[in-house]
């Protein structure tokens, strides 16, 4: 980490200097007012001292490549092993242990799977420190307890002693316990599917799965289109069913809403995780509403992390006429409110954070305006996990959030994202932006579209 501190009179001449000297990767670490120059206090000058840094392991990442691969191949071929191990070790009686060495225990005849327990963190004893240590020290102990007579044992016995491993291996079990569930949940899921359930159904219900809706809201869609086949006691044909199907997808989509950024909102936040394109879309918002509906429009960002992101939505303030503001902290916002006091409505530009941290989304919210006249899009991108994406709008559901807001529709074939979070959460949609060009590739969300890209072209209306 390279850490540099600048003087100067603005900050756009700080911008400057960090990015010619530290490059666009540099990060802002803290600014504040001083004075310099003058007598005894007498004449001196009002600066700005901000200190930046940049990773200088980024510049240096291409020679080191190799060996983080192999340091990643190494650490993945013992989280296998251990895995594997600890696996084994939750299933009594399945397998015979290794033979211990006979240098470090003497031979007796303790029970295998005892041996079994005590031996768990010899492959994860290179790279943890705690299980090395107690493997070094230990020796004696082992040897008299694997001396001492035994109880036959139980499930019960061999799980008792998990209590004392490292807390690795008990992230590792609870790996390993998680992997259980996601497949009991997919056997569940193809049990559900009868043998002799007609193929319609079946090529319905993996198409849902293939747009990774999730299986308990396919299974709730199932469920409902059936009874409403057997209240009409009619037999679908494929055509039929994905005609029910698409009607039932909009009217769940129409029903949580699609809005559009309201015409008297006066402050649109815009907040998401990082790599979203907020800054690209906030652009094509901010065009429409200028070159659309007439709209005085004014920039806010207070995504001063990254000094790229400043620059790029000055030049785009730049190209559309629009003013902006860079704030650093809440102190900062109503200064920049009475600035833009002339404009209708403001766009504020909030950096991209790991906001699976409720943490970062805390200290978001402090940035957030509320009223009736504000309104928060949570941007996310339809190229990320599902489950990430829960993750992310729990959290924000805790402090306030208004609509959803999906990017990167042209770079996926999976849409069912926005099926799970509209019926998990009954959030209203907004936009939908479908590539890099600003004003033209964003559009307000369709229901029957939606429907159309879940289901496939052959669910017509």
């Amino acid at each position: 980490m390279k850490v540099k501190r600048y003087v100067v009179d603005t900050m756009p001449d700080a911008l400057l200097q960090i990015r010619s000297d530290l490059g666009k990767d540099a990060v802002i670490l803290n600014t504040k007012e001083i004075r310099v120059g003058g007598i005894l206090g007498l004449f001196s000058k009002k600066k700005i001292e901000v200190m930046a840094a940049v990773d200088e392991t980024e510049r240096t990442a291409p020679a080191a490549s190799a060996s983080r691969q192999q340091a990643g191949e190494e650490l993945l071929a013992q989280l296998t092993q251990a895995m594997s191990s600890l696996a084994a070790a939750k299933a009594p009686g399945v397998g015979q242990p290794p033979a211990p060495d006979s240098a470090a225990i003497n031979p007796s005849p303790a029970p295998p799977v005892e041996r079994t327990e005590v031996r768990q963190p010899k492959p994860l004893a290179p790279r943890f420190p705690e299980a090395r240590y107690a493997a070094a020290t230990g020796r004696q102990e082992l040897a008299a307890a694997a001396a001492e007579p035994r109880p036959s044992s139980t499930p019960e016995d061999v799980l008792r002693p998990a209590a004392k491993q490292p807390e690795e291996q008990e992230l590792l079990l609870k790996e390993i316990r998680q992997m259980k569930e996601m497949m009991s949940r997919l056997s569940v899921s193809s049990h559900t599917a009868s043998s002799d359930e007609p193929e319609q159904w079946s090529r319905l219900r993996e198409r849902l799965a293939l747009q990774e809706v999730e299986p308990g809201l396919a299974e709730e869609l199932l469920g409902e289109l059936r009874q409403e086949m057997e209240t009409e006691a009619s037999d679908w044909d494929e055509t039929e069913l994905l005609r029910r199907a698409r009607r039932r997808i909009v009217r769940t989509l129409e029903g949580s809403g699609v809005e559009p950024i309201r015409p008297d909102s006066r402050i649109v936040h815009f907040v998401g995780p990082t790599g979203v394109g907020k800054t690209t879309t906030i652009a094509k918002l901010a065009a429409e509403q200028v070159l659309k509906h007439k709209r005085k429009v004014g920039f806010i960002t207070s995504d001063t992390y990254r000094i790229a992101a400043v620059e790029q939505l000055k030049t785009y303030a730049g190209i559309l006429n629009i003013p902006l503001e860079v704030v650093f902290s809440p102190q900062d916002l109503q200064k920049a409110f009475d600035r833009l006091s002339g404009c209708e409505v403001l766009f504020m530009d909030t950096a991209g954070r790991n906001f699976r941290n409720e943490l970062f989304v805390s200290e978001l919210n402090s940035l957030l305006g509320t009223g009736e006249n504000a309104e928060t899009y949570l941007v996310m991108s339809l190229t990320a996990k599902y489950r990430d994406m829960l993750v992310i709008t729990e959290h924000f559901r805790k402090f306030r959030l208004d609509k959803l807001l999906f990017t990167k529709l042209d770079e996926t074939d999976s849409y069912g994202s926005v099926y799970n979070l509209t019926r998990q959460f009954g959030l209203p949609l907004s936009y939908l932006a479908n590539g890099q060009n600003v004003p033209d590739d964003i559009e307000l969300a369709d229901p029957r579209r939606l429907a159309a890209l879940l289901l496939g072209d052959d669910a017509h209306a």
